[in-house]
């Protein structure tokens, strides 16, 4: 009954600790590993799980991190389809799963310690704060889950070895499952193998030094060591071999699955590791002295111990190597006693507290190969367990000389503290920039806290207070090539164009040079080579440096030849110098590299909007959907294309298209205009004029949604209502004539306004001098005013210009019919006068010189007797007016090349690697 109590008390005690929790979004390593990461997407195969990292890249590219962990993947996955990107769900499971480690721990603890020591020991691990980066980190999920295998393995071992006289396969098979799930979780869960052996041989076995020594004397003396079934069991050796084999088999596994290579970091990542001996393996060493530190005195807590955040041993004079000797000896005396005391308890404490903190943290401890760290808090996670165990020991020990009720205030105390720092700093956690600023308060060596700050703000549009991080990080850390792309694109978005081109220039010195026989892309990190991406960007603004930033992004291919975003951004400069074929070429050849990557797609997709295939174009539209069902310009551009395909069936499946971006942003005026579009196709004036206004609610200076819904509203007898919107049109966009002409009409025959009128027909002409529509009305405008020998002139020009259009032809014959009589009255009179006042014979000349061929489609003229109405024909054609780019020409019905820009916005926001953040 007490046991119960007291693993309901250690559950309500971590979820209290970790409740603040739930209000934190994705933040650092979780936007790659989560919201960057198409592997949790439903409409990505499940079995890219089992063959790409942890964060989404193939395991096989050289630019993976290698981090195999596809049952965490998994659980990410499921959340995701419960909830999307949702925070709460992600955090919430984080939190319950530690509360199932903290009382499977008490658990475990409960087989070492007695139960009261137990307890004390499963409160410290469900408090202490050093796990916040492993809980209220979402991507902390790996250590959390790998915890849960990892504890359940050593239970399940246990019970193997206390079962008399038997191998205990009953147990021992589910202990390979579960260590077999513990390293597909984390990489540290295979160090289980290790501390079941040790159990095995110190515990369960009861090994003591003296026996020890004896073995050694028999080995010493030539004879053969004895191996009686009192001394050493035949079933402890069947289990210490199946301990072994499976290790060995895991391991062999692992290397297969990473192709035998190790991932590449940079010396921002680890700066030691690139240092020159002894230098490096000082520093390697020294790092065990702050890890545990850090388990000790949990205050100055860090999310990123990269790049210089500690100082590098200089030399054997150091006096920092002091603490390194002291650690080492703490470990070493721990482990003396261990093996020397009489003191089974004792010894069995300390051993399994060694082995419990010591063995899951050489993975990654630099000490056997580098990793992408200095400091991981996250990976102290497992670690901790053991440093736990000796803790509370301690507290026991300490209770059985001193007085029991100050050493119980003591520990009171010791675990209120740890809980009330857990709590406090979970609140870092919420924000991107809530993470970095408690980094820069700790730290102010790590030039990446100050560029993940410049970050948080950039990310708010603050740039001016996101460049002084930039440029402050720089400061910090000369050489960091990340930085100086960032101070660059934060200039370029300040419009500082000379300035960011100066930052990335620097930059782009700063890049290793190559070197004769060595691989460069193992010597670059590819979020550097950006640096290509962003200067390129930056030039091509200048349409006379297309080809200069066509070098720079064929600079970046031959570095990495599978850099396959310097070819979406090479694409979409080489369309713009129409070398379009060219284009498609280096898009088909990014498939070869990425053959996942709805964005290539998408922007082949434009290739062949360019060249007029729109059958293909609309089938690389729905590949781009079929690797990414969410991508965006994808679902619009491919709804207009099956719209104008004018097929009702086709019309249904464009809807859904736009209804489902409606869903993800009810904000996006493009999704509501061509909503409206269909509906006109459909003949609902309701439902259109329904999303025509939406559109321009959100955009007020729409376009084509004020043009076309002027035109409806004109088309269904509603001309005064449809003033107000030309009038909004030609106040953002003064040269659109088909809105000037409307506007024109309805001024004439509605609201009886020849003058403004007049100046809608003459402002078109300014425009477009040989516009039929508008010379033609103009006349009409002088024939409603009388001037009829004007009219005539116009008229003529008129006629010049489009000679086989009859109702031109027409309305001359009605002028010089009214002339005629005029010219006949004997006597002047003012309607005579009039019809000659202010005629120059010479205005119109010349217009039928200024082109040589006129194609317009043929308009119809209501005349009734001797009046002659305004043109009212189809001013516009829905399949020709802009259907979402606010530009005059047909060929823009397409949002072109808009996933290239996005992605190049992407990646100007300098990603490191994922185990480090973003920088």
């Amino acid at each position: 009954m007490t046991s119960y109590v007291h693993g309901v008390a250690v559950i309500f005690v971590s979820i209290l600790c970790y409740y603040n929790s739930l209000n934190c979004g994705f933040v650092f390593d979780d936007i790659s590993a989560i919201k960057e990461n198409r592997d949790l997407r439903p409409h990505t195969p499940l079995k890219n799980v089992f063959f790409n990292d942890f964060w989404g890249t193939p395991m096989h590219k050289e630019q993976s991190h290698k981090s195999y962990r596809p049952l965490c993947v998994l659980t990410f996955r499921w959340n995701f389809a419960i909830s999307g990107l949702e925070p709460m769900s992600y955090h919430l499971v984080n939190m319950l799963l530690h509360a199932l480690v903290s009382v499977m721990y008490y658990r475990m603890s409960t087989i070492i310690l007695p139960d009261v020591t137990a307890f004390i020991a499963a409160l410290l691990f469900a408090v202490h704060p050093i796990h916040t980066e492993a809980v209220t980190g979402v991507v902390g999920r790996a250590e959390i889950l790998s915890s849960v295998f990892f504890l359940g393995a050593f239970i399940f071992y246990v019970k193997a070895t206390r079962r008399k006289k038997s191998t205990g396969w009953l147990y021992l098979i589910p202990t390979v499952l579960a260590v077999s799930a513990a390293m597909l979780c984390k990489e540290q869960g295979i160090t289980i193998c290790g501390i079941c052996a040790i159990y095995e041989i110190f515990v369960a076995q009861k090994l003591h030094i003296n026996d020890i020594k004896h073995l050694i004397q028999t080995l010493a003396s030539g004879k053969a060591p004895s191996l009686s079934t009192n001394w050493w069991p035949n079933e402890a050796t069947r289990r210490l071999i199946v301990l072994c084999v499976s290790t060995l088999g895991l391991l062999f596994a692992r290397l297969n699955i990473m192709g035998a290579q190790l991932p590449v970091f940079t010396k921002f990542d680890n700066p030691a590791s690139v240092s020159s001996s002894p230098i490096r393996q000082l520093t390697y060493n020294y790092l065990v002295s702050v890890n545990l530190w850090l388990l000790l005195l949990p205050d100055a807590l860090v999310c990123d111990w990269t790049m210089n955040s500690i100082e590098l041993i200089k030399g054997f004079s150091d006096p920092r190597n002091l603490l390194t000797i002291i650690s080492y000896a703490i470990v070493g005396w721990l482990s003396w006693i261990a093996i020397s005391t009489e003191n089974r308890r004792k010894a069995n404490v300390l051993i399994m507290g060694l082995a419990f903190m010591v063995l899951p943290f050489l993975p990654a401890s630099n000490l056997f190969f580098p990793v992408g760290f200095v400091v991981a808090e996250r990976v102290l996670y497992m670690p901790s367990m053991g440093f736990c165990l000796i803790v509370a020991y301690g507290f026991h020990l300490m209770s059985e000389r001193c007085s029991k009720k100050t050493v119980w205030c003591f520990m009171a105390l010791f675990l209120l503290s740890h809980s009330m720092k857990t709590w406090s700093r979970n609140f870092d956690w919420e924000t991107e920039y809530s993470i970095f600023m408690s980094g820069l308060r700790v730290n102010k060596r790590n030039a990446k806290l100050f560029n993940n700050v410049g970050h948080a703000l950039e990310s708010e549009s603050k740039f001016d207070e996101a460049l002084r991080y930039f440029q402050a990080a720089v400061k910090v850390q000369k050489d960091d090539i990340g930085g100086w792309i960032n101070v660059g694109r934060t200039y370029n978005h300040l419009k500082k164009y000379k300035e960011a081109e100066n930052a990335y220039l620097i930059a782009k010195s700063l890049l290793p040079k190559a070197k004769p026989g060595e691989s460069y892309q193992a010597r670059i990190a590819p979020n550097h080579l950006n640096v290509f991406l962003n200067l390129a960007n930056l030039i091509s603004k200048n349409a006379t440096r297309l080809e200069e930033a066509d070098s720079l992004y064929r600079q970046a291919i031959s570095m990495r030849s599978d850099y396959t975003q310097a070819y979406i951004n090479r694409g979409d400069i080489l369309i713009k110098l129409n070398r379009t074929k060219e284009a498609q070429e280096v898009y088909e050849r990014a498939l070869l590299y990425d053959s996942a990557n709805p964005d290539i797609y998408y922007n082949l997709g434009v290739v062949f909007l360019e060249l007029n295939k729109p059958a293909q174009a609309l089938a690389y539209l729905d590949k781009a959907l079929e690797y990414n069902p969410e991508h965006e310009q994808a679902l619009l551009n491919s709804a207009i294309l099956l719209q104008e395909l004018a097929r009702p069936e086709l019309r249904k499946i464009a809807r859904e298209r736009l209804m489902k971006l409606l869903e993800k942003d009810d904000q996006n005026e493009r999704v509501f205009f061509n909503l409206g579009m269909l509906a006109m196709d459909d003949r609902n004036v309701e439902e259109a004029e329904h999303y025509f206004r939406r559109a321009i609610h959100i955009k007020e200076d729409f376009r084509s949604a004020l043009f076309n819904l002027a035109l409806l509203l004109a088309d269904d007898h509603r001309p005064l209502e449809a003033a107000p919107f030309l009038n909004q049109l030609v106040k953002y966009h003064p040269d659109h004539v088909k809105g000037l002409i409307l506007l024109g009409d309805i001024y004439v025959n509605t609201l009886k306004d020849i003058d403004a009128a007049e100046h809608c027909y003459k402002r078109i002409l300014q425009l477009d001098p040989v516009n039929i529509q508008g010379l033609h009305n103009l006349c009409v405008v002088y024939v409603e005013r009388g001037l009829l020998a004007k009219a005539h002139s116009c008229l003529n020009e008129a006629h010049k210009l489009a000679p086989n259009e009859d109702y031109i032809i027409k309305h001359i014959q009605i002028v010089e019919t009214r002339l005629a009589k005029l010219k006949a009255q004997p006597s002047s009179t003012r309607e005579k006068d009039l019809a000659f006042a202010d005629f120059d014979p010479r205005e119109f000349g010349g217009r039928s010189t200024r082109q040589n061929k006129v194609s317009f489609k043929s308009m119809k003229s209501d005349a009734e007797g001797s009046g002659i109405e305004i043109d009212r024909s189809k001013i516009v054609h829905t399949s020709k007016d802009p259907v979402f780019l606010d530009s005059p020409t047909a060929n823009d019905n397409f949002q072109k090349h808009e996933s290239m820009k996005r992605i190049q916005n992407n990646y100007a926001t300098d990603l490191d690697d994922p185990s480090s953040g973003m920088s």
